[in-house]
């Protein structure tokens, strides 16, 4: 795949610079496409990092499943959590797997 921003070869004329194309600013959008490019590639570089975070857990023996749920906790609301965990609660006494609560 040809890179659109080489240097020309010797003997060939100078790629023309992006011009204002149908009412699209050249300059700009390859300078937005540039920022985007580049922060695909700090993002790899980061996925990768949390990558190596979680195989340094698993090697010390913490169970990076468990890990991955508290991170998904702690990211949510805690009025979102707390319902939640009340329609669970309500849904498994529904079904037997949490005994009755004696209501007095």
């Amino acid at each position: 795949m040809a890179d659109f921003d080489e240097a020309p070869k010797s003997g060939s004329t100078p790629a023309p610079r992006p011009a204002d194309v149908g009412g699209i600013a050249g300059e700009q959008l390859r300078a937005i496409i540039d920022r985007i490019e580049r922060l695909e590639e700090e993002k790899k570089a980061l996925a990768e990092d949390i990558k190596d975070v979680f195989a340094e857990a698993k090697g010390n023996g913490f169970d990076t499943k468990i890990i991955r749920k508290i991170i998904s906790i702690r990211k949510r609301d805690r009025d979102e959590l707390d319902e939640e965990e009340t329609m669970l609660e309500v849904y498994m006494r529904a079904l037997g797997m949490l005994p009755e609560v004696d209501e007095e």
